[in-house]
């Protein structure tokens, strides 16, 4: 029996611009949205994404931040760096409260039991953007806002977000360490940037980190996740998995040395979603990150969304 599956994007994702040639681009989303159209993603039920309110970024940043980010709107053509490798352009605030919002819309969904799951094709990206730091090309906190919408309207009392990222999420980590109602997991390259992610790194004992040498393939990433970080989301019981899917682990990708396959982020999809119909439901909520390769992009794109619908 296949499972109902929500895709939410907004045409905003594709007006944000980064600098000249920076690998965060347009043409990434263009690529996913162009691999979900082929004749077997047909089921998916797709929406338009919503903006998040000011009130719903506030659930993982302070407000004048929020206000700050929001209040950069370049005239068209300009562009505002914010950090060394992350800016702004005329789009890029509608763009960052879209792909917020989508992630508040999918657990709407999920958590009243219109759909199973969700995907949000959404940039730009979130899991590196601290409570009051944008950076890595990151805004808002799309994960956590998505964790903390779910317990705050739909009275959930235990997320999980799971993170797959070549890098590992520093804003994630940053905004639950001390929050023991939210799981935090990641595998991620070390060394690598940000830098963080050792698996000292433990929170309040809700954080866990799983760093892999650069040049670590599909059986070294799939061992992390089997022998440590999903046995510890299990015992975490959540009732709400959101999961931050960067595809930049690729063999292919650019940014990074890890050697994972689509495959492998398929097999970690069927995992997560056999957890998910055990603990809770089989509520998961998928956003997308980083992947900097078009085609092992699209491609894992589209493993990541078989295994989701299946």
């Amino acid at each position: 029996m296949s499972a109902t599956v929500l895709l939410l994007t907004h045409h905003a994702c594709l007006s944000h611009e980064n600098s000249e040639d920076h690998p965060e681009c347009p043409a990434r989303l263009r690529a996913v949205l162009s691999a979900l159209e082929a004749e077997e993603f047909a089921t998916l039920l797709r929406d338009v994404a919503p903006a998040a309110t000011e009130a719903q970024l506030m659930l993982a940043h302070p407000r004048d931040y929020v206000e700050a980010i929001l209040a950069i709107r370049p005239g068209p053509g300009r562009f505002v760096p914010v950090d060394g490798d992350t800016g702004m352009n005329h789009a890029t605030a509608e763009a960052a409260l879209r792909a917020a919002g989508a992630g508040v819309a999918a657990v709407d969904a999920v958590c009243s039991g219109s759909v199973a799951r969700a995907f949000c094709a959404v940039r730009p990206p979130g899991h590196h953007a601290e409570p009051a730091t944008a950076m890595g090309f990151c805004f808002f906190a799309n994960a956590v806002i998505a964790a903390r919408h779910a317990q705050a309207a739909h009275g959930l009392s235990r997320i999980a977000i799971l993170d797959f990222d070549v890098h590992h999420g520093n804003g994630t980590q940053a905004a639950v360490a001390q929050d023991r109602s939210i799981f935090f997991a990641s595998s991620h390259q070390s060394p690598c940037y940000p830098g963080t992610g050792d698996t000292s790194e433990t929170g309040v004992g809700n954080i866990h980190n799983a760093p892999l040498p650069p040049g670590a393939d599909g059986a070294a990433f799939r061992a992390a996740w089997a022998e440590n970080l999903l046995p510890a989301l299990e015992a975490f019981a959540p009732e709400l998995i959101v999961v931050s899917a960067g595809f930049d682990a690729h063999a292919r990708d650019p940014l990074a040395q890890l050697r994972v396959r689509e495959a492998d982020f398929g097999w970690l999809t069927e995992e997560i979603c056999r957890i998910a119909d055990r603990l809770c439901g089989g509520r998961v909520v998928s956003l997308l990150e980083g992947g900097y390769d078009l085609h092992a992009l699209a491609a894992s794109t589209a493993a990541h969304l078989r295994a989701l619908m299946a």
